[in-house]
């Protein structure tokens, strides 16, 4: 699965950490999601396209 996590995360200028802290999240679980080395739960998924006002499939694609 494929994200574009960092860079909608970049644009809000947020840090790793900041963003997990407003989800409730590690810095290590964003970290992992960035680097297509974690795929998140349903719940985290949501948490996170609620956070930068996108649906689910914007922010997350599912590889071919």
């Amino acid at each position: 699965m494929k994200n574009k996590l960092k860079f909608h995360r970049v644009m809000l200028d947020k840090t790793q950490q900041e963003l997990a802290d407003a989800i409730g999240v590690s810095r290590q679980t964003i970290h992992a999601i960035e680097k297509n080395k974690f795929v998140p739960s349903v719940q985290t998924a949501m948490l996170l396209a609620k956070y930068f006002k996108l649906s689910v499939e914007e922010l997350f694609e599912l590889e071919d």
